[in-house]
Order: C-alpha cells, then sequence, then structure tokens
C-alpha cells in the first residue's frame, strides 16, 4: 500500500514564515511538521512508501527527509510541473498505482487511527472513504452531510445559517481507489474536494464517511500554528518530543545551556545547542528552537522561537512568532502576534 501527501503548497496565509521554509517543513517544537504526518501512516503496516506531492521549493523538502532512513519507511518524491489542485496532484502523483492510496493534505495534524479508517473502506468495499472531524461553528467551513449508514450525501461550501444540517467538516484524510481517477482531468488544476468527490455522490459510487472525534487543526495560519503548539503543551495531542514528557516542568533538550540565574516556566521547551543566559526568563508556552541565544534579562513569554535567532539583552517578545536567524536588539520590544521572517534585524531599542 502507499500514501500520498500532498506537500505542494506555498502556505501563502502563513507568510512571511513560508517564503522561505514550505509549509510542510515549518518546525513544530523540534521537527518539521511533516514527521508527525509520517507518524501517523506507520500505524498501517502495509504502507510500504510514502510518496510526497511537492511543487513550492521541492528541495528544501527533500533535503530533510532523504529517502527516509530514519523516518522508517521509504519515501519517494513527485514534483508536479505546475501547481495542479488536489485532485490533479494526487493523479499525477499516483500514475501506475493500482492498489488503494492513503491520503494526506500536507496541512493538517491529527489524531486519527489510520488503521481504522482502512478497515472501514474495505469492510464497506468504499471507491472512497473521508475521514470527517466535527466542528463548533459549521459556518465557517464547507461542510459535508452524512446519511445513516455513513455514507456521503452532498457537499455544503460555505452554508448560510439555515442550509446547516451537521457539523462534520472534511478533514484531509482520504483513502481512495486509483481506478476512479480516470475522472480526473489529467495535468490540468482540479479540486479533489469541488470535483471528484461530488462526481463519486453523482454517480452513486460506495462513497462512505469516517468522523473521527479526536484530535485534529489546520496549521495553514500564524493563529492555528501558535495553538497546535499550546495543545500540545497542554496534553491535547500527543507526539513527537512530547511523547512521554512531563510537561509540568521546563523540558530542555540534553544539549541546550541554560545558565545560573535564568527562569524556565513550564510549560516550555529549550531544543538542543540553544542557550539561556543569566537573568533572562523564558515563560510559559515557550519555544526555543535549536541555537537560538537569549541574552542576559531578555524575557520570552508565549512565543515561537525559529533556530539560530538571537535575543539581545533586555529584549522582550511577548506572544510572537520569529523565524530563522532573526535578530533582535538590546532592549526591543516585540508585541504580541507579530510575526517575523528570516533574517528579520531589529536595532537596539526597536519597537514593533
Amino acid at each position: 500500500m502507499k500514501a500520498i501527501l500532498l506537500a505542494g503548497g506555498k502556505g501563502t496565509r502563513l507568510r512571511p514564515l513560508t517564503i522561505h521554509t514550505p509549509k510542510p517543513i515549518v518546525p513544530i517544537f523540534d521537527r518539521a511538521f511533516l514527521h508527525y504526518q509520517i507518524d501517523l501512516l506507520k500505524q498501517v503496516p502495509e504502507i510500504d512508501e510514502v510518496i510526497l506531492s511537492l511543487n513550492y521549493q521541492p528541495r528544501r523538502i527533500e533535503e530533510i527527509f532523504g529517502d527516509g532512513t530514519g523516518t522508517g519507511v521509504r519515501i519517494r518524491y513527485v514534483v508536479e510541473p505546475a501547481p495542479l489542485g488536489t485532485g490533479g496532484a494526487i493523479r499525477f502523483a499516483a500514475q501506475g498505482i493500482t492498489d488503494t492510496l492513503v491520503v494526506f493534505n500536507g496541512d493538517v495534524m491529527s489524531s486519527v487511527d489510520v488503521q481504522r479508517v482502512v478497515d472501514l473502506h474495505r469492510e464497506r468495499g468504499a471507491k472512497a472513504t473521508i475521514v470527517l472531524t466535527p466542528v463548533a461553528n459549521p459556518a465557517a467551513y464547507g461542510l459535508v452531510e452524512t446519511g445513516p449508514d455513513g455514507s456521503v450525501r452532498r457537499f455544503l461550501e460555505k452554508p448560510t445559517p439555515d442550509q446547516i444540517t451537521c457539523d462534520t467538516i472534511n478533514a484531509g484524510i482520504y483513502i481512495l481507489e486509483p481506478d476512479t481517477f480516470d475522472r480526473i482531468p489529467k495535468d490540468v488544476a482540479y479540486s479533489i474536494e469541488r470535483g471528484y468527490f461530488p462526481s463519486l455522490v453523482e454517480r452513486g459510487e460506495t462513497f462512505v464517511a469516517y468522523i473521527d472525534r479526536g484530535y485534529w487543526i489546520d496549521i495553514g495560519t500564524p493563529e492555528k500554528y501558535v495553538q497546535v503548539h499550546r495543545d500540545m503543551f497542554d496534553g491535547r495531542f500527543i507526539g513527537g518530543t512530547f511523547a512521554g514528557a512531563d510537561r509540568s516542568t521546563p523540558i530542555v533538550a540534553p544539549e541546550a545551556r541554560v545558565e545560573d540565574g535564568a527562569r524556565l516556566e513550564a510549560p516550555c521547551f529549550v531544543d538542543n545547542g540553544a542557550q539561556v543566559k543569566a537573568g533572562a526568563v523564558i515563560g510559559a508556552y515557550s519555544v526555543i528552537g535549536r541555537g537560538v541565544v537569549v541574552e542576559e534579562d531578555a524575557h520570552v513569554s508565549g512565543s515561537i522561537i525559529w533556530p539560530n535567532t538571537r535575543i539581545g539583552q533586555h529584549a522582550t517578545v511577548d506572544s510572537a512568532i520569529l523565524a530563522r536567524n532573526c535578530h533582535i536588539g538590546r532592549h526591543c520590544v516585540v508585541r504580541a502576534d507579530a510575526v517575523l521572517g528570516d533574517k528579520t534585524v531589529l536595532t537596539d531599542y526597536s519597537k514593533t
């Protein structure tokens, strides 16, 4: 069995973070995001190869994962000649594949049991199975309506209040049979959500839903990107660094250096190679990336700091995201909700 991860998007809603870092490899604590999806796929022993469908800065992604050595699964890459949409990308990546496919959108973090979804797909003899997740504010999403037997009935794009009949949305995780891909136009942009799936409903194909009430989030905005870190700190999603970790105390990697007189407030994370100097304060819900230097008496609170950034003496960073290789000068103030791209330089005493 093969799996396809749709990892070709530009991540425009996450800019400036994604100008030099494709969305599928933005760091979640100390790991590139796609590592968490690969961990999910490893629940299914039959999956012997993961195909990464790429378009935007493909080499950056290939440099991280290589042939999959170290991930526990073989990885292969398919680079779209031009953006093909979700449907076009699946057809392009699935050329020559005849067996059942597992497909993930490249921006969803989930705790779904993929093996159970595969089992349901086979039990029902389905042509497609879609994972759905319930949401509290269904009017903000496109909804997927199902029947009493779990079959997909219809898709409702941004419904008005009187059209809302359910609270389940597309979770971006699918089990698909390639013998239906001839309905996807070849080598053109095509949406699986707006084209392929509705065509299955119209033709009466066996198209079933698996409703998962576990953890799910789309990391595609700065707000959601911050939220997934908070959720992991709070134990709402367990994975990677936090599998089995004690979150009631600061988590400090073995090769991090925290000087005497520095103060760390749980929950927080300090990665290998980072330095937190005397008098500095790392507040709750902060992530200090690999190689980051937090100078004397600086204060970082509720912020995500990507690798190799330096925060100067007496600087304050509050509820912000700082990308790689930034330099925050002495006595600077980076205010809440600031998002600074790679190599941003703030001179001494600057304020955002």
